[in-house]
């Protein structure tokens, strides 16, 4: 028998796995000599921060849902060593996640506000690139699973290319 706490879980991820917004490539129309292709890629790593292991699990659902990677706090090294293999090789645990060398590009938090507002600080003070945070309440399973997402878009016109030579001399 399951618990509320894993039928929850459960539920979850089915739920990110539907919504997922990761996929292939997709040409877009567009004027003739053009391709247009755009997709939606995961994020690279997205630093896991939460103080249950409930929380924490939620997290890595969205994150395994489009594919990234998780980083998760060191003290987080039990939960992590009872995850299934799949799941244990798309987690890294990690020291000190405030240092520069740990690279992330997007955070999900599960916490209070005043935990919330110290992390963001830290995450500010980092060099480097913006990085987005999603600070959600202990328990909240409404992760926005477009904030671990990156868009690519590709435009290539073949027309000016030397491709379709006779439509630059129509007039």
């Amino acid at each position: 028998a399951s618990s509320p706490a894993q039928a929850g879980l459960a539920e979850a991820c089915t739920r990110f796995a539907a919504r997922s917004p990761v996929g292939r490539w997709r040409s877009l129309a567009g004027p003739t000599g053009e391709a247009n292709l755009y997709a939606v890629l995961p994020r690279e790593a997205v630093l896991c921060l939460a103080n249950d292991d409930a929380d924490r699990l939620l997290q890595l659902a969205a994150v395994l849902a489009v594919g990234s990677r998780a980083l998760w706090p060191a003290g987080a090294g039990d939960l992590w060593r009872r995850l299934p293999d799949e799941a244990r090789d798309r987690v890294a645990l990690v020291e000190d996640w405030k240092r520069e060398s740990i690279a992330f590009d997007a955070v999900l938090h599960h916490g209070d506000a005043a935990s919330l507002l110290a992390m963001c600080r830290a995450v500010a003070a980092r060099p480097g690139s913006i990085v987005g945070v999603t600070g959600l309440e202990a328990g909240d399973s409404q992760i926005p699973l477009e904030r671990l997402v990156v868009e690519r878009s590709l435009s290539v016109n073949t027309a000016a290319a030397g491709g379709n030579a006779s439509l630059m001399t129509m007039g």
